[in-house]
């Protein structure tokens, strides 16, 4: 869900026409209408009179993962379609839908994104265009399917195998990809977090 989307819904929700809206967030009735159509962001000083006004962080407003409706056990997290690597999540404009999680099944006091499955190397537990739910963490165990950087590229899902030797290999799920094995003097491999969760819509 767009934030323009979030908006209006929060203000229909109340029963607010946007000329109500608008006196009460001292702006005119226009600019309204353009941060609901998503053709202009509001302000942070914008975003807390809406968030007061609402009764809903700003966080949720922005659909920032972790952040929640306040009273409310779920929260919607925005789905990439790319994770270029030395970029905070915030400022990656990839953005490509948004899911919304529930803390009955998530652990809130973790961090997670949405993550677009770009291609057939885990195929078939992963088919392409599916959207992984995945938990950032910089490291996993041996035998995790996690998005990683592989020198500071953009992220790739593979299985991780921490192998005895020290070095890690990435494993590809369908057979038609080798598995790429990397030591100390090779390409460095980051961790950006571990899949949760698939899904897949039919």
């Amino acid at each position: 869900m767009s934030i323009g989307k979030r908006l209006r819904m929060l203000r229909e929700d109340l029963g607010l026409k946007q000329e109500s809206l608008a006196d009460l967030l001292n702006v005119n009735r226009a600019s309204i209408s353009l941060y609901e159509s998503n053709k202009r962001k509001p302000s942070q000083k914008i975003l807390m009179k809406y968030s007061e006004i609402f009764d809903v962080s700003t966080d949720y407003i922005l659909g920032n993962s972790r952040n929640l409706k306040k009273g409310e056990d779920y929260a919607t997290i925005n789905v990439y379609g790319s994770i270029p690597a030395g970029i905070p999540i915030e400022a990656i404009e990839d953005i490509s839908d948004t899911e919304d999680i529930s803390f009955k099944d998530f652990d809130k006091n973790k961090t997670y994104i949405g993550l677009k499955v770009d291609g057939d190397s885990m195929y078939p537990k992963y088919l392409n265009g599916d959207t992984i739910i995945i938990e950032l963490t910089k490291d996993c165990e041996s035998g995790t399917d996690a998005a990683v950087y592989v020198n500071g590229y953009e992220a790739t899902l593979k299985t991780v195998i921490k192998n005895d030797n020290g070095t890690i290999t990435l494993k590809p799920i369908n057979t038609s990809y080798s598995p790429k094995t990397y030591g100390k003097d090779d390409e460095p491999i980051k961790i950006l977090g571990i899949v949760k969760e698939i899904r897949r819509k039919i």
